[in-house]
């Protein structure tokens, strides 16, 4: 590992927003001026207390933070090697981490005079939590989302539209996240004077990967002192599903400069990571380009077209990545894997016999790698993994799946 190049792994980005040769800020003439309006405003409000102040307030009576860090002690025992907690962000109000991110923009949103707010959205949950917030606030809200996506993730598009959102199905390419964002960008250049552009993951032109990380590093900063009060000290594995990565990055950042913490991301491997592209697995079988405003890994073609990519699950099915993970992967700081939607299914059953927890599609690749590994591991080992969202919304796609005819369920 290169860390011997740097004093610590929590300094980025650099000024011009970079990771390393990953990162910065790709967008037309016409967003610039937002762009940098929105960096101004961070960086104002990092350091301004009343900021923090409503942001804590609203963690904590509104979203329900600190989440728990519970011990899976049925699933370890099941598994015979390590130790398996869980970070339960699923609990959160609106059931998921987005949450804690959508918090942050719309409070900066409302500062900058912002009355419009749109957002993509695959599994839901984003949409979700930017309706949510947005109703709170009586703010105007527009989600896209893929029109394949509408179809799979029906329970959240009920969800957004009763909490008042416009959702807009986006017919374009596959109908996916990646033609959701491409809309919302499109939306954003058109309406510049009234809206703000709520993105999801760490992800998209700077600041929004770095702000997206240090609003979801609440993750991460829970997790460590819960772990050190349940065991009196740090874990050994931290493990997190990745699609763009605001979940992994709001666990893995904490813990960057804790070299004794091996950090694991998992990637969605779909149907096996081939040369069919019939996967979301960036890292593994991407390489580097630009996408949405930054500089990542990518999948491609010979030619640098964007491939679509697969994936049973929704939060999982983008061709790229957050540019500080894969600076991350580069540097060797952080271990990237995949998994297959068999794998995912497998155990998100597991996780629902052994726990009578129903987790999502997305945190269950995440749990189908701690069950490859923790049989292998000594019982004094401990794994966290983030349980970044709920089954709700999944429900129908794993019963599909399963073979399970949901109209015949009684």
């Amino acid at each position: 590992m290169a860390d011997d190049l740097f004093n610590s792994f929590m300094t980025g980005p650099d000024e011009s927003g970079r990771f390393g040769k990953f990162g910065g800020r790709f967008v037309s003439e016409t967003l610039m001026p937002l762009i940098l309006e929105l960096e101004q405003q961070y960086e104002h409000a990092k350091t301004d207390d009343s900021f923090w102040d409503e942001m804590n307030d609203l963690w904590t009576h509104y979203v329900g933070r600190p989440s728990p860090l519970y011990h899976a002690s049925r699933l370890t025992e099941h598994l015979g090697g390590a130790k398996v907690y869980m970070k339960r962000d699923e609990l959160n109000h609106t059931g998921a981490h987005k949450i804690n991110n959508v918090l942050g923009q719309i409070i900066l949103a409302r500062r900058m005079g912002k009355t419009r707010i749109i957002a993509e959205t695959g599994a839901g949950q984003h949409g979700v939590a930017t309706a949510t917030v947005c109703a709170k606030f009586g703010l105007k809200c527009v989600v896209y989302m893929g029109a394949h996506d509408v179809e799979r993730q029906k329970p959240n598009v009920f969800r957004m539209r009763l909490l008042g959102a416009e959702v807009i199905p986006v017919t374009s390419g596959r109908g996916t996240l990646k033609d959701a964002m491409n809309d919302a960008l499109r939306d954003w250049v058109t309406n510049v004077r009234d809206t703000f552009y709520c993105i999801g993951t760490v992800a998209g032109p700077h600041p929004y990967p770095a702000m997206v990380r240090d609003f979801q590093q609440i993750i991460g900063k829970e997790a460590k002192a819960q772990m050190q009060a349940a065991e009196g000290r740090l874990p050994d594995t931290i493990i997190a599903a990745i699609g763009g990565g605001s979940n992994a990055m709001g666990l893995f950042y904490p813990f960057l400069d804790d070299k004794t913490v091996e950090i694991i991301g998992v990637e969605a491997g779909g149907k096996g990571v081939n040369d069919k592209m019939e996967h979301c697995a960036s890292l593994t079988g991407g390489r580097p380009g630009v996408l949405h405003g930054n500089r990542t890994y990518l999948l491609q073609d010979d030619d640098g077209q964007i491939l679509e990519g697969y994936s049973i699950s929704a939060g999982l099915d983008y061709p790229g990545i957050g540019p500080e993970h894969s600076w991350l992967h580069d540097i060797g700081r952080a271990k990237y894997v995949s998994v297959t939607d068999k794998e995912a299914l497998a155990a998100f059953q597991l996780c629902c016999q052994q726990e009578g927890i129903i987790p999502a599609l997305e945190p269950s690749h995440a749990l189908a790698h701690v069950i490859k590994i923790a049989p292998e591991l000594p019982k004094d080992h401990i794994i966290c993994m983030n349980m970044c969202g709920r089954g709700d919304k999944d429900i129908f796609t794993v019963a599909r799946h399963l073979g399970f005819d949901m109209e015949d369920a009684d």
